[in-house]
């Protein structure tokens, strides 16, 4: 028996060493120089590093626990880059004319090698950004990480959402099929219930009374240059901004409960552990996007056809509740609630100031605050469901059980 435990326990040994030795071995076989195993070494990784310099020395161990952020701000910035190469790759083939978009999104889809993947990729992360802001926002509402110091990242936050819904919407158009052309035009409609300014912007935005040429090259400037670059230079001051304010939002400490709470949730350096953490959220992203990549195709319709509209016509799935809206009330769907909703967004943390609840999710002490919130993100679910699948044709309102005539 004592051989038994002894072969164990040198077993054991071997497993902890190999575990210790593991990420040694791996950065010497791909760079020069000797792992950086001192606490000096570790912490010149970072501040030396191009890219990871942006991040601070050390974190708080609770910081990169699963639950306390799910990675979603990580992935937002990491979808965002994926956006960014597969859009490279997607313009070297791609001609913003009405003549030839449609048919070099056929070239894409079964000629060019790895053009079906990767305009499936850039469609597929496009639209798990729109998913993945919206999550991290709540992430970000349900901890109350927007109370001070915080709260102008915030709006930084809700620009990028935005920011991000005009990326997605100024690439809809780009196929130049059905379902873009009838999309962009519900869309730009919406645009102009707004007062004073919106049938000015909606011409703004199309280069004229209609989808056409003008808009496709709009469009298109607006979704490879524009959007892109200002979206790239305020990603990299809210990430800059999260560093200046304290880190990641965590809860304070009474002076009773401070020593306790250093030894179980201290601080750690972030080479290595957190780097090979985000990296293992990269992978994971990138093999979940690619097998979504090769089993689904992104949808595309016949050419689009100015003549024969679709029916119903429907705005891209983001606004479809406020299309919802709309054909109730054009005012409220096209003016109040986005302005409403912008506005609150914008002046929320300098309405919630106080300081209880920060850094823990559904804090008691924030409870009308969560309701609130809660009840609006209901609503917007609830409408953009009713606009996905249960709107029939000519605008005919049909409850599932009447009828499913499926989206188009």
């Amino acid at each position: 028996m004592k051989g038994i435990a002894d072969i164990r326990a040198k077993i054991s040994r071997a497993n902890e060493l190999m575990g210790r030795e593991l990420p040694r071995r791996f950065y010497r076989s791909v760079f020069r120089g000797n792992y950086p195993g001192t606490v000096r070494q570790q912490l010149a990784v970072v501040v030396n590093n191009l890219i990871l310099h942006v991040h601070p020395t050390r974190v708080y161990q609770r910081s990169i626990k699963a639950k306390t952020t799910f990675g979603l701000g990580l992935i937002c910035f990491y979808l965002f880059i994926i956006e960014w190469i597969t859009g490279v790759f997607l313009m070297f083939y791609y001609e913003p004319s009405t003549g030839a978009a449609y048919g070099r999104i056929l070239d894409l889809h079964y000629t060019i090698t790895f053009g079906r993947v990767m305009r499936n990729l850039h469609r597929w992360a496009a639209e798990a950004m729109v998913v993945a802001v919206v999550l991290h926002m709540c992430r970000v509402f349900y901890t109350g990480a927007y109370k001070p110091p915080r709260e102008f990242n915030w709006v930084l936050g809700v620009v990028l959402l935005l920011l991000t819904l005009a990326l997605s919407f100024t690439g809809y158009l780009l196929p130049w099929d059905q379902l873009s052309f009838w999309a962009v035009t519900v869309g730009t409609n919406i645009v102009s219930y707004a007062p004073v300014l919106g049938l000015k912007l909606r011409f703004l935005l199309l280069g004229g009374d209609t989808v056409g040429s003008d808009a496709l090259l709009r469009f298109y400037t607006l979704h490879v240059i524009a959007i892109p670059a200002l979206a790239a230079l305020i990603i990299n001051y809210h990430i800059w901004r999260v560093i200046k304010d304290g880190g990641l939002a965590h809860p304070q400490a009474s002076e009773e409960k401070a020593p306790q709470l250093q030894r179980t949730e201290g601080v750690i350096l972030t080479f290595p552990r957190v780097v090979y953490i985000e990296l293992l959220v990269f992978v994971v992203l990138m093999v979940g996007l690619l097998a979504a990549s090769l089993l689904f195709d992104a949808p595309l319709e016949e050419e689009a056809n100015p003549l024969r509209p679709s029916n119903p016509s429907k705005a891209p799935w983001y606004f479809l509740g406020l299309q919802e809206l709309v054909s109730y009330s054009a005012f409220w769907g096209g003016v109040m609630v986005p302005t409403v909703l912008t506005a609150f967004l914008l002046l929320l943390p300098y309405a919630d100031r106080r300081p209880d609840g920060v850094g823990v999710w559904f804090a008691r002490e924030r409870t009308g605050m969560i309701v609130l919130w809660t009840v609006i993100l209901i609503g917007i679910i609830v409408t953009t469901v009713i606009g996905v699948y249960l709107r029939g044709p000519n605008w005919n309102f049909y409850w599932p059980w009447q009828g499913w005539p499926g989206p188009h």
